[in-house]
């Protein structure tokens, strides 16, 4: 009878080896796996994010307005739709007039009107981060660029930049300022550039940019007596 021969251990060893590397080379592949996916997550969840910022300031701005319909005399001016853009490269700021205040509580003394802002401004609570700020107004007053209430838009935006189509030379411009005689007096631009700049997810040290544009209605400033039969 044939005894059957038993495994020494250096066998046993060599076994309990490729076992562990096998092991441990899965172990890395789902860890990785996992760390990837998230990874994407994050940066998918981040894109939807500055979707959704783009698309809000695109619908609001399209529907901005200004008015011609204003008291004589200056001390009697309470109440004066302006769209003033400011600033260079990618510290751009725009306050306007428009018609996309949403009433969110029964019998509120409001309208589809209100004032809005939008800027870069420190995090309120880390100020080594930036924010693409928000500011609306819910009555627009006779000063675009204060008043209401300020809100956090996007986190973590590092630049905003903004360019304005004057309808008139079909030229681009970096500013735009309905209140003065110098400026762009009762008239909006065509289109409205937007481009904000964000670290990228995936890598913080890299910066990506997005952008879009509205397409404003009412470029000339509202005339009522222009519509007077």
């Amino acid at each position: 009878m044939k005894r059957t021969r038993g495994i020494t251990l250096i066998e046993a060893m060599l076994a309990i080896t490729i076992l562990g590397m096998i092991g441990g080379g899965v172990y890395t592949a789902f860890v990785q796996t996992a760390k990837n996916k998230e990874r994407i997550e994050t940066s998918l969840e981040r894109h939807r994010m500055v979707a959704a910022t783009l698309d809000r300031m695109q619908r609001e701005i399209s529907m901005a307005f200004v008015s011609v319909h204003l008291p004589t005399s200056p001390s009697l001016i309470r109440v004066r739709p302006a769209f003033v853009g400011k600033g260079r490269g990618w510290n751009s700021r725009l306050d306007f007039a428009s018609f996309s205040h949403q009433r969110l509580f029964l019998g509120a003394k409001e309208s589809d009107q209100n004032e809005i802002g939008y800027f870069i401004a420190r995090h309120p609570e880390d100020r080594g981060r930036t924010v693409l700020a928000r500011r609306e107004q819910n009555r627009i007053d006779d000063d675009p660029e204060h008043g209401g209430r300020v809100e956090i838009l996007l986190e973590d935006v590092s630049g905003l930049e903004l360019e304005y189509l004057d309808p008139t030379t079909n030229l681009w411009t970096k500013s735009w300022d309905t209140r003065q005689a110098t400026g762009q007096m009762n008239r909006l631009p065509k289109q409205v550039k937007i481009r904000i700049k964000v670290p990228d997810p995936a890598r913080p040290e890299r910066e990506i940019t997005f952008g879009t544009r509205a397409t404003i209605a009412l470029v000339y400033a509202l005339n009522h007596a222009a519509y007077t039969p």
